[in-house]
């Protein structure tokens, strides 16, 4: 089971989350590529710790949206969005090449991610820069989702994701943020519910539900509150479980 984080999302002076740490305990790194967070130099940074430990580097593109953090929805014509996502993954790829790796396969963030779960355009724009750039990067996104759908029909890897630090809905949809439950911040939680994911494939929803999860990589959000215990527990218990962390691409 691949375990994912969200890095290098601080930029400037202002930090957010330990990048350092958790790249000692996931296996893949969604690198921050200066749109919703992140710059220049805390690229290089995430790059070169992820290279010396192995860990597979993704681009995580957002909006253009530094003040709201990528998590305010943005209506872009396609070719604009298209674009914008293109030169995310070429200006991240090349800090990549620094240290003789690559980006690996890309994920949407924030507002984004939950856009291409539902809007065929902003899917299909983040489908044909992936395309254009390199067909063979895998999409690591919502299992069913629209995004999935498209990159299945553009003939593009899918891999699916779950969230164990995130509330579910019974429909299987993630808790909006701004609601009662959005977020799973005990420690002990966040491993049962990832080892669940990994050895039962199904969740449990904010209702109580058990819905299905049928998910290839379990993300941990850098930005959530006791995000490296959660990590932490999160490897130890797969491991107990008998699950190897192993990135996908």
């Amino acid at each position: 089971m691949d375990l994912n984080a969200d890095l290098g999302e601080g930029f400037g002076i202002w930090r957010l989350g330990d990048d350092e740490a958790l790249l000692d305990l996931v296996t893949s790194a969604n690198v921050a590529c200066g749109f919703h967070g992140g710059d220049p130099s805390t690229m290089r940074r995430v790059c070169a710790g992820a290279a010396e430990r192995g860990v597979a580097v993704g681009a995580q593109v957002g909006y253009r949206d530094l003040a709201g953090f990528g998590r305010r929805h943005i209506a872009y014509a396609f070719t604009e969005l298209r674009d914008e996502v293109t030169y995310q993954l070429g200006a991240l790829d090349a800090f990549c090449r620094l240290f003789r790796t690559r980006v690996r396969y890309l994920k949407p963030h924030g507002a984004l991610y939950h856009a291409a779960a539902v809007d065929e355009s902003q899917a299909a724009a983040l489908v044909a820069a992936i395309s254009g750039y390199d067909h063979e990067l895998p999409v690591l996104c919502a299992p069913g989702s629209t995004l999935a759908q498209l990159a299945m029909g553009a003939g593009l890897r899918v891999v699916a994701e779950g969230f164990a630090d995130r509330g579910y809905l019974p429909n299987g949809a993630l808790v909006p943020r701004t609601a009662l439950g959005a977020l799973v911040t005990d420690p002990e939680e966040v491993a049962d519910r990832a080892v669940r994911m990994a050895t039962e494939r199904t969740v449990v929803a904010v209702d109580g539900t058990v819905i299905p999860c049928m998910v290839d990589s379990i993300c941990l959000h850098g930005d959530t509150p006791g995000a490296v215990a959660s990590a932490e527990m999160v490897r130890a218990a797969l491991i107990d479980a008998g699950i190897t962390p192993k990135p996908f691409a």
